[in-house]
């Protein structure tokens, strides 16, 4: 009884922690090609939508992708590499929030199970974790142990095939993994198959099983790269890289079934540049999405239809950089924070709630080869 008590307060002491500004804990995942060195933290401000560095929370090779565990104590990232001759290519990280503000404690790194891991996200009894790796075109699942770290890889499954586009598409490119809201499928993208697969999962073992129907058929060249549930859990939106679109879907959620009802541009008529689309995001009042454009740099936001999900473009203003490769909204949707890549900033809008605009705010941070940002 008195050994199990002292666990108890030793987890409480490494996850749970009080922080003095009055705000949240933001970690800013980056690549680590030249000055940048792993995982970022940041005091967040809600009242003002300023972050106030606290400085470098875990050192770790390129963690471009992070997701928080269901309970807030447990962080992991992916470690995107390319193909070294000898060396393990693919990782996954997972890391113990701690009382102190900010810094994170390496529970243990595993092998991804392909190459390029560049997405990650967990079910909701926060028992698996699911990767995507990008250049190896697979899928990979983990169970997470009771002190949080993650297992050596459950299932590793390759894609074979290829599309229609001989440079983007030549084989399989796994780019986004997404548990359903019922915890019942997984769905994952697939930018050089032009496919989402869908997997029923059982959050016991981390085994997966092919639905049927198996996959959604994206539009030939297309390029599925990221996807995000409504909150009504009855319509998706899948954003296209290639094509710089967005695919509005109605889910069935009783088969696992994605059903397209409208292909729509993020990129303002008459713009001919080159562009590769990057995150789609819904707001938590699920009236507006908003996707990030990398060539164009801007940021497009819609209004979401009440009746059928359908999106009307409403507004197009630049991402305030270059290559915004990563968008969210903080946890009271008034803010919405873009990580662009190659300008080395996060720059913060305020969301108006009533017409889903964002309007500059002058607030950046500068931060080298940012990717990622997760609110803790």
């Amino acid at each position: 009884m008195a050994g199990s008590l002292a666990m108890m307060l030793t987890s409480r002491r490494l996850w749970s922690f009080s922080n003095k500004t009055g705000g949240s804990m933001v970690f800013v995942g980056t690549y680590t090609n030249s000055s940048s060195k792993g995982i970022y933290a940041y005091h967040w401000l809600p009242e003002t939508g300023e972050m106030r560095s606290v400085g470098l929370a875990a050192e770790t090779p390129n963690p471009s992708y992070m997701t928080l565990s269901p309970d807030g104590k447990m962080l992991y990232a992916v470690n995107e590499m390319d193909p070294q001759p000898g060396a393990q290519t693919g990782c996954v990280s997972a890391f113990a929030l701690t009382q102190t503000p900010g810094k994170l404690i390496a529970r243990n790194t595993v092998a991804s199970g392909g190459t390029a891991p560049c997405n990650i996200c967990m079910d909701a009894t926060g028992r698996v974790l699911f990767v995507a790796n990008y250049t190896s075109g697979s899928v990979a699942t983990f169970l997470i142990h009771p002190d949080g770290s993650v297992s050596d890889a459950v299932e590793d499954i390759f894609f074979p095939g290829h599309s229609v586009n001989p440079q983007r598409q030549e084989s399989a490119h796994t780019h986004c993994v997404t548990v359903s809201p019922d915890n019942r499928f997984l769905l994952v993208n697939d930018l050089g198959l032009d496919r989402i697969m869908v997997y029923r999962l059982d959050p016991k073992t981390a085994r997966l099983t092919a639905n049927d129907p198996p996959f959604y058929s994206a539009i030939p060249g297309s390029g599925p790269r990221n996807f995000k549930f409504h909150p009504n859990r009855k319509w998706a939106y899948s954003l296209n890289e290639i094509g710089s679109t967005i695919d509005v879907l109605h889910w069935d959620a009783e088969p696992g079934a994605l059903t397209r009802v409208q292909n729509i541009s993020t990129l303002p008529h008459g713009f001919t540049g080159t562009n590769t689309a990057a995150t789609v995001l819904v707001h938590p009042n699920g009236r507006f999405a908003y996707a990030s454009n990398r060539g164009h740099n801007s940021i497009a936001v819609f209004s979401v239809d009440a009746q059928d999900g359908m999106l009307t473009h409403q507004q197009t203003i630049s991402c305030g950089g270059k290559t915004p490769r990563f968008m969210t909204l903080d946890p009271s949707g008034r803010w919405l924070l873009t990580a662009n890549q190659d300008s080395a900033n996060i720059v913060v809008f305020a969301c108006d709630a009533q017409s889903g605009h964002l309007t500059a705010t002058g607030k950046q941070t500068v931060l080298d080869s940012p990717v990622c940002v997760v609110f803790a």
